[in-house]
């Protein structure tokens, strides 16, 4: 369910923010909303987030060296894709 909020904002920064808005197809109230979730996303407990069946089956089905680096294997990746 969708509550009213009052925000008290420097008029210069709502008239930036509706332009910003407008230019992304969204409105005001959406643009905040969204900026707001992605602030406490982050503060999502563990135990809150839902694991998939598929996601649940692939765990442990493969096991790495101790000493792989996966940042030096994407850039080898990477590198090899794009000569």
């Amino acid at each position: 369910m969708d509550k009213k909020l009052t925000l008290s904002l420097n008029q210069k920064i709502i008239e930036k923010a509706k332009v910003y808005a407008n230019q992304n197809k969204t409105s005001l109230s959406k643009l905040i909303e969204t900026y707001f979730n992605s602030l406490t996303i982050n503060n999502v407990e563990e135990n809150e987030l839902e694991t998939t069946n598929l996601v649940e089956s692939l765990c442990g089905i493969i096991t790495l060296p101790e000493d792989y680096d996966y940042k030096e294997a994407k850039a080898q990746y990477l590198i090899a894709k794009y000569k």
